[in-house]
């Protein structure tokens, strides 16, 4: 099972939208140096939907054969095309990824029976270890947990990465699955309070500009020292708020061109953080102690 901090990473692009392999490089090895248990590559934060096919796998094969095992890759494979995201999930298993990370199917709005044949299928074509992503704020499909329960049976999807960041739903979840079903928070305002929950750890965007202290709190909170992860989640929760004022990843790419470690790149039809937020994310960065 993964646990602990696991970076949802950002995709470096120079200003003309180029991807930018060396900061990428770069950002691979800070994050290992740093602690982080594990790597996302391509989701959300990775600016999957940007991306062409071949990009998109080109970032994941970088990723692992830059990590060469030392931690785990795993590769955000979803798509609204139940074929896409089997392509998508049979290549970076190809490539040697320790996971897939599948957000539901968006835009075209599944039955919840839609979304339990979509990762059926997913998971019977590709053996591939595969975590569930729902985060229905982006997605407009909301998946249930009965509808993870009836999932959780299959071999080889092994967790779900719970973005609503909303309590009662965790607890339902971690009173009903199995217990070798992983729970990972994709909500860091309240990935602490998961993971003292039973949680399995966090899926993280803070992480990006926080490696250390993300993956600090993590270990303290699932070896059940809720003092040691309360304080250090104090001193980055600054973090949760800032780097999401506007929409994810705007602020966190802006964040790491802030501290030098990226190029200010990012796709249309993203556009960079608006100045009017500039002062006040540099300030959280300060804060939290990483600027």
């Amino acid at each position: 099972m993964f646990s602990g901090s696991m970076v949802a990473l950002a995709t470096p692009m120079y200003t003309d939208g180029g991807l930018d392999w060396d900061s990428l490089h770069n950002l691979v090895e800070w994050h290992i140096e740093q602690g982080t248990r594990a790597l996302v590559a391509v989701g959300t934060t990775g600016e999957s939907a940007t991306l062409d096919v071949n990009e998109h796998l080109e970032v994941i094969r970088r990723v692992v054969d830059q990590v060469a095992g030392r931690i785990p890759v795993i590769a955000g494979t979803g798509a609204n095309s139940t074929t896409e995201a089997i392509e998508l999930t049979e290549t970076a298993a190809k490539c040697g990824a320790d996971a897939c990370l599948l957000v539901t199917p968006y835009y075209n709005k599944p039955t919840q029976e839609g979304l339990f044949q979509h990762y059926k299928t997913v998971a019977k074509a590709v053996a591939i270890p595969q975590i569930l992503y729902n985060v229905p704020g982006r997605t407009a499909v909301d998946m249930l947990p009965e509808t993870v329960r009836r999932l959780a049976a299959i071999g080889n999807i092994v967790g779900i990465k719970e973005a609503t960041g909303d309590m009662e739903r965790a607890r339902v979840l971690l009173d009903t699955l199995p217990e070798d079903f992983a729970l990972y928070s994709g909500d860091d305002a309240t990935a602490l309070e998961l993971m003292l929950m039973g949680g399995h750890g966090s899926i993280s965007v803070t992480a990006n500009v926080a490696p250390a202290a993300v993956a600090q709190m993590c270990e303290a909170a699932l070896n059940g020292d809720a003092e040691t992860a309360r304080a250090i989640d104090q001193r980055i929760e600054i973090l949760h708020k800032m780097l999401f004022v506007e929409a994810n990843p705007i602020p966190v790419k802006w964040a790491l061109r802030e501290m030098g470690r990226i190029d200010g790149g990012i796709r249309l039809p993203l556009t960079t953080l608006s100045a009017e937020h500039h002062a006040s994310v540099r300030e959280a960065l300060r804060s939290a102690g990483v600027l």
